[in-house]
């Protein structure tokens, strides 16, 4: 059974920078080019041709370390890690191996509002492959170099989690990360941000790790956990008829939901590792660290707790608000329009984002933009509009019709108690049932009639106007019975 075993997970995560050239030739790194259109010597290793790393590459390596508290190697070597695959045209990857500019650091996560720390083993400097291009119809394979030398920083977790939602967690975590700091646009879909999951099982109360298994290049938070969630299963079956789990690399089939091999693992001395003998030392000058350590950004855990502090937010609201880096800015500036934080952040979050996912788009694209959002809610704020009112607007304004406009086309809510005073005497006749039911000692049937005056009003009397009528109302009938 599944509580007789303890998963434990790593994950190796692979960000790709966002520097306009490769990691050590001039070749643009812009997506979506022709086939082997974005290549030169030096990214398809061709004889002769001498390697230089790029500036930005160590720079952006720096802000992560920074941002994770890792421990910065002043001097570190460029690697070369020997494999033989046709999407690799050197025959080598250019990688860290014994000397990662990165070790240690953690990453904080949040899983069922319990948090914890997952311990990082080292980040290092790499550069990638290329792409396999598989023809099933025609049973070939083409190779697009246009990926291979782009930049990496290549993340590697401790084997410390230990179900599928902590990993996810911790992937959704560093994508936050990487994107705040602006060194990798975080586009899963286009494989800038994908990873690699080391899955094993061992049976509760057992220290040694099992074999594990390594599944390759997901990028999508749903596969990792629907990939991690089958592997898991199926190493428990495996175990539990008597075989035992092989060491290999599996890759997951979407279709088919499910994993299946792709390669024996190979353990670090298969890969014959020696240092770069076209390459200087990596070497971190003190005043590009110190440059680098105060243009560091806001981080958000920095965020949300000054979101809970200073906006007085709960914990949930202050998670939803920083777990992109457009939701906060754009929150702080529909506040700067004098709206109430909890208001703004009600409204950022449900009827702007429920909007936006719906439709596909972002903060960046949104038809409202921040100023025109605390336009609408400072009617709802100083009682011009009412709630139900301003969700028209938002929905009309949204589809590009002009705030003010709209606005004088709606009007105000009704708040004169003149106006007010008819239609509810007018329900209260209606329903006498009701009333003797509030006069009987029910006096939460007045909810009733405030649902029915708000019905009658199309949503534009003021709630609160309405409640205190119809309870000064009911109660002079109370008097005059």
């Amino acid at each position: 059974m599944t509580s007789d075993y303890q998963t434990v997970i790593g994950l190796e995560v692979h960000c790709q920078l966002k520097t306009k050239s490769k990691i050590f030739c001039g070749c643009t790194t812009q997506f979506g080019a022709a086939p082997n259109y974005n290549t030169c010597p030096v990214c398809l290793g061709m004889p002769g041709v001498l390697p230089v790393l790029n500036a930005e590459v160590l720079r952006y390596a720096l802000r992560l370390g920074l941002a994770l508290n890792c421990n910065i190697r002043m001097s570190s070597r460029l690697a070369r890690k020997n494999y033989f695959y046709p999407d690799l045209p050197k025959g080598y990857q250019i990688s860290q191996f014994d000397e990662p500019i990165l070790e240690g650091g953690s990453v904080q996560i949040a899983v069922n509002d319990a948090e914890q720390m997952v311990a990082l083993t080292r980040i290092h400097i790499e550069e990638d492959a290329g792409k396999l291009v598989h023809c099933g119809d025609r049973n070939e394979s083409h190779v697009d170099y246009n990926r291979a030398g782009l930049p990496l920083l290549e993340i590697v977790s401790e084997p410390v989690m230990h179900t599928s939602d902590e990993a996810v967690a911790y992937l959704k975590a560093v994508h936050n990360i990487v994107q705040y700091i602006d060194i990798c646009d975080g586009h899963m879909e286009q494989g800038s941000f994908r990873c690699d999951a080391n899955v094993s099982i061992r049976p509760v109360g057992v220290d040694t790790l099992g074999t594990r298994t390594e599944l390759k290049n997901l990028n999508s938070f749903n596969h990792v956990k629907r990939a991690i969630d089958y592997e898991i299963s199926r190493q428990i079956d495996w175990v539990e008829s008597g075989e035992a789990v092989v060491q290999e690399t599996r890759l997951w089939d979407e279709k088919n939901s499910r994993t299946r091999p792709m390669r024996g693992k190979e353990e670090a001395h298969d890969y014959r590792y020696f240092a770069d003998p076209d390459l200087l030392p990596v070497v971190v000058p003190d005043a590009l660290l110190n440059e680098v350590r105060e243009s560091l950004p806001e981080l958000p855990e920095q965020r949300r707790q000054r979101y809970i502090s200073d906006y007085e937010l709960t914990p949930y609201d202050s998670a939803v608000l920083t777990s992109d880096k457009t939701y906060g800015p754009y929150f702080e500036s529909v506040c700067s329009s004098g709206i109430p934080a909890k208001i703004a952040a009600n409204w950022v979050q449900g009827e702007l984002l429920g909007r936006l996912n719906a439709d596909g788009k972002t903060i960046e694209t949104s038809p409202i933009g921040s100023v025109v959002l605390g336009q609408i809610l400072k009617r709802v704020v100083d009682g011009t509009i009412s709630g139900k009112q301003a969700k028209r607007v938002f929905q009309r304004v949204y589809s590009g019709e002009d705030v003010e406009q709209v606005l004088a086309d709606v009007g105000e809510q009704l708040n004169d108690p003149a106006a007010l005073c008819p239609i509810i005497d007018k329900i209260l006749d209606a329903h006498p049932k009701e009333v003797a039911v509030y006069l009987g000692g029910k006096t939460k049937t007045a909810g009733y009639f405030v649902g029915q005056v708000m019905r009658e009003t199309q949503g534009n009397a003021n709630p609160g106007v309405v409640n205190r009528l119809i309870t000064e109302l009911l109660e002079n009938r109370r008097s005059a019975e």
